[in-house]
């Protein structure tokens, strides 16, 4: 599946369904494991995924590769992307980095083919979901992260889904919670990678 998704990478670079590609520097597609067991969407690119071109290269990208380790999930087996593609910002002070913008329903509904295609190429076996915009993507409008946290329920697109919080939200906490929201974080991702295994195991057992 890896030549489907370059297709739709390549494709994905001159989209132009809503106008956030106005601001952005490049369309910001998925990146990882082509057959990918586990597939995690977030919101969109940041300042840094903008001006580079891949997911989860900023400082929530290397907070969710910290937990990934912590949770015992091998990185480089996982793809990764957001439920938008373009980054949606506001000016920050001079010399400080553009400021994220929650993208509107609009704008989600307008990139969720892609996300659509990305999940299908893939065919993972379970999606994370980080943050509400991811989750309500994915779930619909009525998903709350809050009351769901943590747990599989059945998606539209096969495999089931797994909400957390989106590690950005950890680096926005306040100092003295920060340690026990990453370990919230972790056991949400170490529940995510029982399931795989659980999942595997069930697979093993019917296959023999």
């Amino acid at each position: 599946m890896a030549g489907k998704l370059d297709d739709l990478r390549a494709a994905a670079r001159d989209c132009r369904a809503c106008p956030l590609w106005k601001n952005a520097t490049q369309t910001v597609f998925g990146a990882g494991a082509a057959h990918a067991s586990l597939l995690v969407v977030g919101e969109q690119p940041g300042d840094q995924e903008d001006r580079r071109g891949l997911p989860f290269v900023g400082p929530a990208g290397r907070l969710l590769d910290q937990a990934l380790v912590a949770a015992g999930i091998d990185r480089r087996a996982v793809y990764v992307t957001n439920a938008v593609k373009h980054f949606k910002w506001v000016a920050g002070e001079r010399g400080k980095p553009r400021i994220h913008k929650k993208p509107n329903a609009v704008e989600i509904r307008a990139c969720r083919p892609w996300l659509e295609a990305e999940i299908a190429a893939v065919a993972p076996r379970l999606i994370v979901c980080l943050g509400a915009t991811a989750a309500q993507s994915l779930l619909g409008r009525d998903f709350r992260v809050t009351q769901q946290r943590g747990r599989a329920v059945p998606s539209p697109f096969g495999p089931p889904a797994l909400a957390t919080i989106h590690p950005a939200a950890i680096l926005r906490a306040r100092p003295a919670d920060r340690d026990a929201e990453l370990r919230r974080f972790v056991a949400d991702l170490h529940a995510a990678r029982m399931l795989l295994e659980a999942a595997a195991t069930s697979s093993w057992s019917a296959s023999r």
